[in-house]
């Protein structure tokens, strides 16, 4: 099976270091020097105390032409324009495409792509990209998958050949799935970016905790959610597991990157308006965050 991956962040490196021992890889890069790189040098992974060299085929974005059995789409949320652009220019409809964004701000873009199948996917893993060919996974999880449109088990052969450290569980409400990370996100990601703590702050911190749980209960109240405690103890369980941890909308903020932000509470602002509900906190978050990247563009 030949599987392309569009994005060399620490998602995409992380996907092509685990699927290079089991398929046929390529990678597909933004900038021609970070392909040149990986196919000198190799992309490595490290894990703990231990590093591995995968010596994964590499190319430029603009020499992706869709042949591959499965691609997944690895790249932010914010880039996905131009990926699907380049999607819709194809000579072919690709078979098999697979959409690991956060947040559910892209959905509505996958509903005009030609493709034969359709999958979204939630990524539980944590990586960081330490340069070009280089990423460190950091956190194992799962990455859940679903199908938005086509043939539910088109990605059976790669779900079911991945090894333990890295699984893929399969699910079949993909809007259901999504929701249940985009709730995570929305809050321990802005609020961890405006605080600027670790995520375990929001536990041990008392007023960060009762900002959070606020904040939870506006999010459930948009989205309806039903058995919210459970869910904010979830949220509460994953603080605890990644304490020590900083958040990727921390991390970007931290480095002057563009976030998510539009992908996550962008979304939930729309649900509320579309509703009629009010989302206070919500908002002066959003604002706070998009005050932010504004202040990068100024400089």
């Amino acid at each position: 099976m030949q599987i392309g991956i569009i994005g060399a962040g620490a998602i995409g490196l992380l996907y092509a270091s685990y699927l290079y021992n089991y398929f046929s890889v390529t990678i597909y890069t933004r900038t021609i020097e970070q392909a040149d790189e990986i196919n000198k040098h190799g992309l490595i992974l490290q894990k703990e105390s231990k590093q591995r060299i995968s010596f994964v085929k590499s190319m430029p974005i603009s020499k992706w032409n869709g042949t591959e059995d499965v691609t997944i789409i690895a790249v932010k949320q914010y880039q996905l324009n131009a990926v699907v652009d380049k999607i819709k220019q194809l000579m072919i409809v690709p078979k098999n495409l697979l959409f690991l964004q956060n947040g559910m701000g892209h959905l509505k873009l996958l509903e005009k792509i030609p493709a034969e199948n359709i999958f979204v996917g939630s990524v539980e893993h944590g990586a960081m990209k330490v340069n070009m060919n280089t990423v460190c996974h950091n956190g194992e999880g799962v990455t859940k998958v679903a199908v938005f449109k086509g043939d539910p088990t088109a990605l059976h052969v790669l779900a079911t050949a991945l090894p333990s450290d890295f699984l893929m569980n399969e699910h079949d409400d993909f809007y259901e799935m999504l929701l249940h990370k985009l709730i995570i996100n929305a809050i321990i990601n802005p609020l961890t970016a405006i605080l600027q703590v670790e995520n375990g702050q929001l536990l041990e911190n008392p007023y960060y905790y009762k900002a959070a749980r606020n904040l939870f209960a506006e999010v459930a109240a948009i989205v309806n959610l039903k058995h919210a405690e459970q869910h904010f103890e979830q949220i509460c369980h994953i603080c605890r597991q990644t304490a020590a941890n900083r958040s990727s909308m921390l991390k970007d903020v931290e480095a002057n990157r563009k976030t998510e932000i539009d992908a996550i509470l962008g979304f939930l602002l729309e649900e509320a308006t579309k509703n009629g509900k009010k989302a206070p906190l919500i908002e002066t978050l959003y604002d706070l965050v998009k005050g932010k990247e504004n202040g990068w563009r100024e400089c």
